[in-house]
């Protein structure tokens, strides 16, 4: 249960929080604002609390399995130690999926954003312009050093919080009770809502993907996890609460926060939540970065993806390969797909990794029943039970489309790997 060792172990508590916080509290809060109002009105804030309700339950889990080990690769990891190398697969090709079509739904908002300062920016040519120098720039950074990109992503996490958290405290005083009026949204609707609210709530596991590069990973894991959550559940409730109550078609606006914040705070207001939006969904796309490239590391480490993925670079001691394939797919689904398009598919594929995660568990109870430092759910299976079935549920609720997606993206990870092939073989010799 040791790392590969190639990698060296220079993240700290603070850096696992910071990551675990750019993961969640990224960017769909920002755009999500809109879609939730349309779809539910100033219910939607119901439903942003329950989905964090959700979400906590698998988070547990994670920490969990989280706190039994010490390497690189998280979800992709514990599945492989509890079911072996087809589920491990799986699990790790499904979450760095959902990271590249993470990357390029909020690429796509980053732009739009921007936009609030230089409307021109989301024009064509400018728009490839931004997202092919924000793709090279975090690039460079991540190729550079583990500890170089933490600490990016450090100062980004702190710049955010203080306006979002400014402008739920200030915004709760100016709250229209007229524009807080609507009707309940039918079940459809609201379970809607939730499913879109997963993509804001996930990303905890940005903690535990690196945990190969982390200094004593089996106790801060956990406690960035939980608390990134934790986190976000207050903020997002919040700030959706304060979108509905003081901007009037808000489910209109692509850029709710900074539009509200400029009604109750002035112009200056408004530039400094678009400020705050803008770091934050740059801290995100930088700890998206910093991870995902760490999942095709270890799956190539461990052969299930060709050698070559797990190359480290001689002197910077960073994955460069796997970094620089993340980035290409990445960079091409933000040049030509869109923000809500590309959170639908990401959903689906982040969530199927999930519960690969919470069923590996109680195998991993029984499996390390003695592992000092370990973080123990009580309940026995209770709790990763409920969150195969609220994963399920997710799932039963999600567009055909999206799930075809998703099953078609899981089959080309099968086709790249050369293991599972070799594996089939000698099962059809042996027949």
């Amino acid at each position: 249960m040791s790392d590969q060792g190639k990698l060296i172990r220079a993240v700290g508590r603070w850096d696992l929080l910071a990551l675990a916080i750019n993961g969640v509290i990224g960017t769909s809060i920002f755009g999500l604002s809109a879609e939730t109002a349309r779809l539910a009105g100033p219910w939607g804030a119901l439903a942003c609390f329950a989905c964090a309700g959700i979400v906590l339950v698998i988070v547990l889990c994670f920490a969990e399995a989280a706190s039994l080990f010490t390497g690189t690769g998280g979800p992709y990891l514990y599945t492989r130690e509890a079911f072996g190398d087809p589920a491990g697969l799986a699990a790790g090709w499904l979450m760095w999926l959902a990271r590249v079509t993470a990357f390029a739904a909020n690429a796509n908002l980053f732009v739009s954003y921007f936009g609030y300062f230089a409307p021109g920016a989301r024009e064509a040519g400018p728009r490839a312009a931004i997202l092919i120098v924000a793709s090279a720039l975090l690039t460079w950074v991540n190729v550079r050093g583990v500890r170089e990109s933490a600490q990016v992503g450090d100062v980004l996490a702190a710049a955010k919080l203080l306006p979002m958290t400014a402008f739920v405290v200030v915004g709760l005083f100016f709250l229209d009770p007229r524009l807080m009026e609507a009707p309940r949204p039918g079940y459809t609707e609201f379970g809607e809502v939730i499913l879109l609210h997963i993509f804001a709530f996930t990303g905890f596991e940005f903690a535990a993907i690196p945990a190969g590069e982390a200094v004593s990973p089996k106790k801060h894991v956990p406690f960035a996890m939980v608390s990134a959550v934790a986190l976000a559940a207050l903020l997002y409730t919040g700030i959706h609460v304060v979108c509905v109550g003081t901007l009037p078609g808000v489910a209109q606006s692509k850029t709710a926060m900074a539009d509200a914040a400029t009604r109750f705070m002035g112009s200056l207001g408004g530039g400094v939540i678009a400020l705050a939006a803008l770091s934050s969904i740059s801290s995100n796309l930088s700890g998206m970065y910093l991870v995902a490239p760490r999942l095709t590391y270890a799956l190539a480490s461990d052969g299930l993806l060709p050698s070559w993925l797990a190359s480290v670079h001689p002197k910077y001691r960073t994955p460069y390969v796997s970094i620089f394939v993340y980035g290409a797919p990445a960079l091409i689904l933000a040049l030509t797909g869109t923000f809500v398009g590309m959170v639908k598919v990401s959903v689906v594929i982040r969530i199927a990794a999930y519960v690969l995660t919470c069923l590996a568990v109680p195998v991993l109870r029984k499996k390390y029943p003695n592992e000092p430092d370990r973080f123990r759910l009580r309940g026995g299976w209770l709790i990763p039970a409920l969150a195969v079935v609220l994963c399920f549920g997710l799932l039963a609720r999600s567009d055909i489309r999206d799930l075809a997606a998703a099953a078609g993206a899981l089959a080309l990870g099968f086709l790249l790997s050369a293991k599972m092939w070799h594996r089939a073989a000698g099962w059809i010799r042996g027949r």
